[in-house]
């Protein structure tokens, strides 16, 4: 079935007792059970309480473990909530190998929350191969890729990283929120378990928290690691509510066309940043000038909806640039309709090693011309002003 297909209907089912087309939202915390079934042993029913499981939540899992290609997912409050879990299945003393280029929240919660609890954590250039293959060791566990990276937008090679994670015992785990199951496929690439901040384009519409977890284990039941998740997201409670599970069930259905305008319009301002002499350089791999352009190539049909550019100057240009636009919103987060800009180095703060002439692009779906005009006029009032002192 293709993807388009798959979208709109994985996970949805027509409601029989009304007909409805458009599942309900079972917003109920607790379900009955017959009392005379617990009085003859039989096993609990699928649902007791919402936040061991819930029929919504169940629908938002299956969908998405069909749109990855696993077998299983597991939903979370934030996409934070998906990596504090999964890392929270690792042991004291354990090995976590993470990217160099890694997102600061899950640093912040490798290095700031567990490694107080023993677990050692590494970064590694995940670009180069031998220092991945010399950073593992018979303590790694856990593997993790994040590429398209944020937000200096690295590649990482998914099959070669999980080969060499597989071939030390330990299990892949790679950040696709990026660049989504429409553009890129981690599992059939060889990752044990995807993770997707689900706030960004599996929603799509900026007005969502929520995060996920997706195996390829051929059977999830007998899988330990999978179980400890399971758990984790069980008994830890840091799961999302059904409204938010339904509002992103339904931002599914519109994935596939909304991320190939989000291609198609990041690819024509990379190219116009990339010509413009006051922009230094662009990041972004459907760029030539990219260095791992053809590694994009292989892995991902199209390129995705996020760059990020460096500005002639520093901080204070960079900034300028950013408080000149008009139809760029200056704020978090990415992946819905309307485009945002952000100095990434001013949000992860003073041990922050992007650089400060950065600014991380979530490219909407307004019309690339308008994008355009907005960019080179910002451009031209900042640097005309820059010129003047």
């Amino acid at each position: 079935m293709h993807f388009e297909t798959l979208a709109i209907h994985a996970g949805r089912h027509l409601d029989l007792g009304t007909g409805a087309v458009i599942p309900p939202i079972h917003l109920s915390t607790t379900f009955w059970r017959d009392p005379l079934q617990t009085l003859a042993g039989a096993p609990l029913p699928d649902y007791t309480y919402t936040r061991e499981g819930n029929p919504t939540r169940g629908a938002l899992e299956q969908a998405l473990a069909q749109l990855e290609g696993g077998s299983a997912a597991a939903l979370f409050a934030s996409g934070s909530a998906a990596t504090l879990a999964i890392l929270q299945t690792l042991s004291t003393g354990d090995h976590l190998l993470l990217p160099q280029d890694v997102y600061y929240g899950t640093f912040k919660i490798a290095q700031g929350i567990l490694a107080r609890w023993g677990l050692q954590v590494e970064q590694v250039d995940m670009t180069d191969l031998e220092q991945v293959a010399a950073a593992l060791r018979p303590q790694t566990r856990l593997v993790w890729i994040e590429t398209p990276s944020n937000p200096m937008l690295t590649l990482t090679d998914i099959a070669a990283i999980a080969e060499l994670a597989h071939r030390h015992a330990a299990r892949c785990v790679c950040d696709n929120t990026w660049a989504t199951p429409l553009l890129q496929r981690p599992l059939e690439l060889g990752a044990d378990w995807v993770v997707h901040s689900t706030t960004k384009y599996l929603n799509g519409h900026s007005d969502v928290l929520g995060g996920a977890v997706i195996t390829a284990a051929p059977d999830p039941e007998s899988d330990p690691d999978w179980q400890t998740l399971r758990h984790i997201q069980a008994n830890g409670g840091g799961v999302p509510s059904p409204f938010e599970c339904w509002l992103t069930l339904r931002g599914l259905q519109t994935l596939p066309y909304r991320m190939r305008g989000h291609c198609q319009n990041a690819q024509t301002l990379a190219h116009f940043l990339h010509s413009h002499p006051a922009v230094e350089r662009v990041h972004y791999p459907g760029l030539l000038s990219h260095p791992a352009h053809a590694l994009a190539q292989q892995q991902m049909p199209e390129f995705g909806g996020m760059l990020s550019f460096q500005v002639r100057g520093g901080r204070q240009e960079a900034l300028q640039v950013a408080a000149q636009l008009q139809l760029f919103t200056h704020a978090t987060s990415l992946g819905g309709p309307e485009s945002l800009i952000e100095h990434r180095a001013s949000i992860e703060g003073p041990n922050s090693t992007t650089p400060e002439n950065l600014l991380r692009v979530s490219v909407g779906l307004e019309h690339p011309q308008d994008l355009m005009a907005d960019l080179k006029q910002a451009l031209q009032q900042t640097y005309q002003q820059t010129d003047k002192k």
